[in-house]
């Protein structure tokens, strides 16, 4: 008799994405990386990571559900240029029935320097409703194992930034005197 029970299955921790090559097209004018790639290369990590839990393409085939983006915080620390080697590792933070919250750094592969990090949250969406919904069982097994795994990571001090210039005894300018040097203002 054949063995139902689910495979088990085994997270590193961080994950860590194959190695990805910064690619002629995607170098922009100051000649480094242009800032839309860096979420190229943290999607194509993401697609990677959440494969292992049944989160990849083939779960969207199956019309079992798909994962939405929320929200997005990158940080970019570092110059990405071309032909640089490069690795994405990703962290789950938590998840619940419907979301997941997880944390990314892109580094480079060769000398293991942190380019960008980025916070996500991402919704469990099914595909036929184009609706937030619960994900399943199976897959809430899975990502439990992985948080598991995770939650013996220390906490990323990039985690929970709030953009925004910090207060060194400057003070807002003045949108009236703005206006009254011929500047447009809008309210």
């Amino acid at each position: 008799m054949a063995d139902d029970r689910p495979a088990s299955i085994f997270f590193f921790a961080p994950f860590v994405s194959s190695t990805m090559v910064i690619e002629p097209g995607w170098i922009d004018y100051n000649g480094h990386l242009n800032m839309a790639y860096y979420h190229v290369l943290f999607d194509r990590a993401v697609d990677e990571a959440f494969g292992v839990v049944g989160l990849g393409p083939d779960y969207l085939e199956s019309g079992r559900g798909t994962t939405f983006a929320a929200e997005v915080h990158v940080r970019y620390r570092r110059e990405l240029v071309l032909d640089d080697p490069i690795r994405v590792t990703l962290q789950l933070i938590a998840f619940d029935e419907k979301r997941l919250h997880f944390y990314s750094e892109i580094r480079h592969a060769a000398e293991g320097w942190v380019a960008a990090s980025s916070e996500n949250l991402s919704l469990h969406v099914d595909p036929a409703t184009r609706r937030v919904a619960p994900f399943p069982e199976d897959i809430q097994a899975n990502l439990a194992v992985m948080l598991g795994s995770h939650a013996r990571l220390p906490r990323p001090d990039d985690l929970g930034r709030v953009i925004g210039i910090p207060a060194r005894g400057h003070h807002r300018p003045d949108t009236m005197a703005f206006a009254a040097g011929g500047a447009r203002v809008r309210h």
